[in-house]
């Protein structure tokens, strides 16, 4: 008796198991709503800090600005100072540097199969700090006060293509070997980073530290054009790639069967995921956790799809990182306090949590 193999005309590529109907039906009220929340985070995230503007004069200077036909009226003098040119580009690079971390550890924990995975696997975190931390110290400024963002940028691209090409061996890229090339080469340049730090002048050391430790102190509107647009265009491309992480995290026996070329497609997302770190860590510097929270607790909603996660990822990292920057100015006003600090504060125990979870269906 002959028994005849299903028709793989009539199966999707690269499905993935789909959640429960309940959570299938939600997921468009979700993600209009998270984007309600953000919209209306943002506003309110405007108004705080040590100077406090009430949330119906900053919906009013920053709908006079960019909806003159609606809005007649709005408050002059320092309060729209504040609002438009303080900020407003913090708060908006703030949403985009928590959506770019939040899709970039999407990427990375579906291409590397590894629900450990962040952007200090690849090296590009480490290679930024030690790009701008060599600006700040040496006193460099060749592209005058774009010198530490392309700094850092540069630095980033420079440690990952260390990586890429001691993980590339034999023309394949396999996630074990990229995680210990990165690991090490993330080891080696912030020793030579802490180095940099402990021998500089005073004056440069505080500088050098608090870039380290993330933050988006200064933020000017000239700062924020690049990273939005990366992260945009980042985002919405891997979102066209979701199918194609799907399959990645099946494994590459099972990906190779659906048709994926999974070496080619994997270097790819990695240097996809690259381009959008540098160009965050550029502007905010070292921010972790945000990478490993986000893609998780999203998961726990929506089920492993990738093509919920990605979007729903990036909505909630932009939510928490403008919150967290609030945080960041008000805790310890008129002073900062470092993105980074509140991150790892509410990231550490996340951590501790996902290490003793012994679970890993969601990866099968």
């Amino acid at each position: 008796m002959t028994v005849k193999a299903p028709d793989a005309r009539r199966r999707p590529r690269h499905q993935a198991p789909r959640p429960p109907a309940v959570r299938r039906a939600a997921l468009p009220a979700l993600a209009g709503g998270l984007a309600a929340v953000l919209a209306l985070s943002m506003i309110a995230a405007v108004g705080l800090g040590p100077v406090s503007i009430p949330f119906s004069d900053v919906a009013q200077v920053i709908g006079h600005r960019y909806l003159p036909g609606l809005v007649d009226t709005a408050p002059t003098g320092p309060r729209s100072v504040i609002v438009l040119d303080i900020r407003l580009p913090r708060v908006l690079l703030g949403a985009a540097v928590g959506a770019g971390l939040a899709a970039v550890g999407t990427v990375l924990q579906a291409v590397l199969r590894n629900p450990l995975a962040d952007p200090y696997l690849i090296g590009a975190s480490s290679g930024a700090s030690f790009g701008a931390v060599l600006v700040i110290i040496a006193g460099l400024s060749p592209f005058g006060t774009l010198s530490l963002p392309v700094a850092a940028f540069l630095g980033a691209m420079a440690t990952f293509s260390l990586v890429m090409l001691l993980a590339g061996g034999r023309g394949l890229l396999a996630p074990t070997r990229l995680i210990l090339a990165g690991v090490a080469v993330a080891a080696f340049t912030e020793a030579v980073t802490h180095y940099l730090v402990l021998t500089s002048p005073d004056k440069d050391v505080r500088s050098a530290l608090f870039w380290m430790l993330g933050g988006l102190g200064g933020t000017q509107w000239r700062d924020i054009g690049v990273p939005i647009a990366v992260v945009l265009a980042g985002t919405l491309w891997f979102w066209t790639q979701s199918g194609r992480l799907n399959a990645l995290v099946l494994g590459e026996e099972g990906a190779t069967s659906l048709g994926l070329e999974v070496h080619r497609v994997r270097r790819r997302l990695i240097i996809g995921c690259a381009l959008v770190i540098g160009a965050v860590v550029a502007v905010s510097g070292g921010i972790g956790f945000v990478a490993l929270m986000i893609p998780h607790a999203v998961r726990l909603v929506v089920g492993g799809d990738n093509r919920r996660v990605l979007p729903l990822a990036a909505l909630t990292g932009a939510i928490l990182l403008v919150w967290v920057d609030v945080g960041a100015r008000m805790l310890n006003k008129p002073d900062e306090i470092p993105i980074g600090v509140i991150t790892a504060v509410l990231g550490a125990p996340f951590f501790l949590v996902l290490l003793r979870r012994a679970d890993r269906r969601r990866w099968q």
